[in-house]
């Protein structure tokens, strides 16, 4: 995950993201599929920014696309390159900002999914993590991604949540941060030791931009096409999900 203070990588999240967060896969993936359904089978190279335990880069690189995978959390880079392994796919893990994204050459395509572009650390940072993108892809390349918008926050976030799986069990309290403009989820894990379970804490934030303000960015780095898709049209079935609390992003670079 990006950022650093108040949001480093997180240690019991990465740890235990495959066991408890994979519910919402199908629907990114059909977002995916529809967003990038035409780009796929021209795209020879991509990079998976914030690729988490590896699941999207590895679905891609199983399509023969040349994959790289990057991200902050050292145990997310540890699980992804562990389930490459496994898979016997190839899968080039790197960990680094994505703000400062270097890669060893260009690429066709970059996704940023999961919401991962709305944990940085300040609002700002969105345009600089743009202009790296940018100098990552080829001319032409497409950079696509999601994000939370505000309303998210706001009606979506507030409130408890709860999950459990063998030896580990998570309680996430969420709320919004009108003041700083944040959305907030206070998370206490539970770890199953022996007899005994050991509590954890972590706090997640996030921020937002307004549509305008994503655009512009792109728009200055040198991204001369902005599409953008509501995610209700993928996520059917999600009853927390209203039109315009998650956006679908794709950019082309320009030639």
């Amino acid at each position: 995950m990006p950022g650093s203070a108040p949001n480093p990588p997180y240690r019991w999240l990465a740890q235990y993201y495959d066991q408890l967060f994979t519910f919402h896969l199908p629907w990114f993936e059909q977002a995916r599929q529809t967003v990038l359904g035409r780009i796929l089978p021209g795209v020879a190279s991509a990079c998976d920014l914030a690729c988490g335990t590896g699941t999207t880069a590895l679905q891609l690189a199983r399509r023969g696309i040349r994959m790289w995978g990057v991200d902050l959390s050292p145990m997310m880079c540890r699980l992804a390159r562990e389930k490459a392994r496994r898979q016997r796919l190839p899968l080039r893990v790197i960990r680094s900002d994505m703000r400062d994204l270097r890669l060893p050459e260009p690429v066709d395509l970059i996704l940023c999914e999961f919401d991962a572009l709305n944990h940085l650390t300040r609002k700002a940072d969105l345009a600089r993590v743009a202009r790296a993108v940018a100098r990552a892809l080829r001319p032409g390349g497409h950079f696509y991604f999601d994000v939370n918008n505000r309303l998210a926050f706001q009606v979506v976030w507030p409130g408890a949540w709860f999950n459990e799986r063998p030896r580990v069990a998570l309680v996430m309290h969420g709320r919004y941060d009108r003041e700083r403009e944040r959305g907030v989820s206070d998370v206490e894990w539970f770890v199953r030791e022996g007899k005994l379970w050991r509590r954890h804490h972590e706090r997640i934030e996030q921020v937002a931009w307004t549509a305008a303000e994503i655009r512009q960015a792109l728009r200055a780095a040198g991204f001369d096409r902005v599409t953008a898709y509501d995610a209700t049209r993928f996520f059917v079935g999600d009853p927390k999900i209203r039109p315009g609390c998650r956006t679908f992003y794709l950019a082309h670079k320009s030639t």
